[in-house]
């Protein structure tokens, strides 16, 4: 009986994760839709046909580091200071998502999926800080979400980067240890 295709079972989640990983370890500049499917042992067209270009790679791989976002950020229920801490941890835990989901210029920001699934990151993150501020204006509530958002991805940001390794201001090995005191001395007044 002749082959009359290739079936690799789920190419698109391979592909994907294998980019992820990539991306954690060499940078997103090391990527390419050829590699990934030299990768998979898939023909180098397989990839194309998933994601269309290496833009709509990376927008599939930050469309789903924003759900995997989501799903930690709604664990916390709301509350500011694990919303902050599954945040650390889920750029710990993802870093190749990570990397790419706020690169704008990397992916097909338009993508109604990518958009969908940033606008529900977005509302769960913001919930700790509106548990925070009720009865206090749209203007101020936006300005203190900003605020907050800020410092957690700059902290997070930090972290990834390796900047705080020997630093005296993280002297923790335990990087929720470092977030959870930085964030208890911050007032979202």
């Amino acid at each position: 009986m002749a082959k009359t295709g290739y079936h690799h079972g789920d190419l698109r989640a391979t592909i994907l994760a294998t980019a992820a990983e990539q991306i954690a370890t060499q940078g997103v500049d090391a990527v390419s839709l050829r590699d990934l499917a030299r990768h998979a042992g898939v023909s180098h067209a397989a990839p194309t046909h998933h994601f269309g270009d290496r833009a709509g790679l990376l927008t599939a791989l930050a469309t789903e580091g924003f759900d995997l976002l989501t799903e930690q950020l709604d664990r916390a229920a709301g509350d500011f200071l694990e919303v902050a801490v599954a945040y650390l941890r889920f750029a710990r835990e993802h870093p190749g998502h990570f990397d790419v989901m706020y690169r704008h210029s990397l992916l097909h920001a338009g993508d109604p999926n990518l958009q969908a699934a940033r606008a529900r990151s977005g509302a769960a993150l913001r919930s700790g800080v509106s548990a925070m501020q009720q009865g206090r204006t749209g203007e101020h509530q936006q300005a203190t979400q900003l605020a907050a958002w800020s410092l957690v991805h700059g902290f997070a940001s930090l972290w990834r980067e390796g900047a705080l390794d020997s630093s005296a201001l993280a002297t923790d090995p335990d990087p929720d240890a470092i977030a959870r005191r930085m964030l208890s001395t911050i007032r979202f007044d």
